[in-house]
């Protein structure tokens, strides 16, 4: 008798146990899946998608009903995700990988999808492993993040990867950095929509040479307000056209690039040269690697 109770006690004590550890286990299974729904739920905030966590760096904040739109620090890295004909390239010296990187794109891309026939044309004669897609943030004239994307020479892709997150930890601002093909490759267009861009495959006027833009080897920031400017003929030539009112540089406005400013400094401290300092013309928006550059990567 009392082995039998002893068998019975065991049993239930068994049976309990074996209760107890089911629960716990579904406990740690409910657990691990909030975990995993929190930390793939995100937006897509350009051409990658990003996490949630990771939202919380590139927008701004409420603090006491105050909109707070300082860049905010992302303590939490989480990369981008390479799509089909992509490779997401990490070389760049920057703290915000998951927000500040570049990606080497086939044709079988989307990105080119998007540059084919239009920055990308059909007699351009730049190899596309030449080329990197960036994504950056910056902080727009609403004081505001946003995302921001540029087509650019390999060459160059991890030196404005740098500059660009130490515009945007400065919170200097930057009204628009998008594709030039979201204007059809019009560059008016994309100055006098303000539109900061790098590659857009062309030929200087009148020559058979590449212009430097068209390496992806420059970069314009702020066009509107740092306007090309050039004599021709005994008439004054601006562009974009609508910028007549930043051509006088000796008139204190905002968003004007000179020697004091942060962008210019940047620039120029990663081995850039300004147009603004161009003799013959003026290219206050202009950013440009030297020409021996590109006579060493295209002989």
């Amino acid at each position: 008798m009392l082995k039998l109770k002893l068998d019975n006690l065991l049993k239930r004590f068994i049976k309990g146990k074996r209760v107890h550890l089911k629960a716990v286990g579904v406990a740690i299974v409910v657990i691990l899946i909030v975990i995993c729904f929190k930390g793939i739920t995100g937006r897509d905030g350009s051409v990658h998608a990003r996490t949630e966590i990771d939202r919380e760096s590139t927008v701004s904040k409420t603090v006491d009903g105050v909109e707070d739109a300082s860049p905010q620090v992302n303590n939490t890295q989480v990369l981008p995700v390479a799509k089909k004909g992509e490779t997401i390239m990490n070389t760049a010296d920057v703290k915000d990988k998951a927000n500040f990187y570049a990606v080497e794109f086939t044709e079988e891309s989307e990105i080119f999808t998007r540059i084919k026939g239009k920055s990308y044309k059909d007699n351009c004669t730049v190899p596309l492993s030449d080329l990197r897609y960036l994504h950056v943030l910056h902080v727009g004239f609403d004081g505001k993040s946003h995302d921001g994307e540029i087509i650019c020479n390999k060459y160059i892709a991890d030196d404005l990867l740098e500059i660009f997150e130490e515009l945007y930890e400065a919170k200097y601002p930057i009204e628009k950095i998008k594709l030039v093909d979201e204007y059809d490759a019009d560059d008016e267009a994309s100055m006098a929509d303000n539109n900061s861009s790098s590659f857009n495959f062309r030929y200087i006027s009148y020559t058979t040479k590449i212009s430097k833009h068209g390496y992806g080897l420059a970069m314009d920031i702020n066009t509107l307000y740092n306007p090309y400017v050039k004599t021709v003929n005994g008439k004054l030539s601006i562009e974009p056209a609508n910028a007549a009112d930043y051509v006088d540089r000796s008139k204190d406005f905002d968003y004007k690039i000179d020697e004091d400013d942060l962008a210019y400094k940047l620039f120029i401290a990663h081995g850039f040269e300004w147009g603004g300092s161009w003799k013959s013309s003026k290219d206050y928006q202009h950013f440009e690697v030297p020409d021996s550059v590109v006579k060493t990567l295209y002989k």
